[in-house]
C-alpha cells in the first residue's frame, strides 16, 4: 500500500492535505495517467498546437483531443439512455419535433414546412417539450 495526497490529484476539491492508502495497481494507474497527460502536453507544445491547426485534415483533433476514458464513455451512454427514455415519455408531436431539431439538425422553419404548420407553433412546442424533458430528467435523478 502506498500513500497518496488527494490534494495533488484534485486541487479544486481538496483544499487541505488528505492522505489515503491505495493499492499498487491504483497507484500505477494514476502514474500512468499522469505520464499520458505529460505526453499530451509535450505533443501540444511540439506541434505548436496552442493555436488552431484546423485545416479539416484531422491534425487539430489528433493533437488536442484526448480519447475518452472508459468511465466517460459509460457516463455518456447512461446519459444518452436516460435522455432517450425521457424523450419517449413526451407526447408524440413534441418528441418528433425535438428529435428533428436536435438529432437531425433541422431548423424550426424546416420542421414547420414539412408539418405544414406555423413555425411559431413548432418553436413553442419544442420549448414546452424541452421543459418537460428537463423535469423528467430531474425526477429520474
Amino acid at each position: 500500500m502506498q500513500k497518496i495526497n488527494l490534494r495533488d490529484l484534485y486541487p479544486d476539491t481538496y483544499k487541505t492535505d488528505v492522505f489515503v492508502d491505495v493499492a499498487e495497481e491504483v497507484l500505477a494507474a494514476i502514474r500512468g495517467q499522469e505520464q499520458d497527460d505529460a505526453a499530451y502536453e509535450r505533443r501540444k507544445y511540439r506541434h505548436k498546437a496552442h493555436y488552431s491547426l484546423n485545416r479539416e485534415d484531422g491534425i487539430e483533433n489528433d493533437a488536442l483531443n484526448r480519447p475518452l476514458t472508459p468511465e466517460e464513455i459509460l457516463e455518456q451512454k447512461q446519459l444518452r439512455e436516460e435522455v432517450y427514455a425521457a424523450l419517449m415519455k413526451l407526447p408524440a408531436i413534441q418528441a418528433r419535433r425535438i428529435y428533428a431539431r436536435f438529432y437531425l439538425g433541422m431548423t424550426v422553419a424546416e420542421i414547420a414546412q414539412i408539418e405544414g404548420t406555423d413555425r411559431r407553433r413548432v418553436w413553442a412546442s419544442i420549448r414546452r417539450g424541452l421543459k418537460k424533458l428537463a423535469r423528467l430528467l430531474d425526477t429520474a435523478r
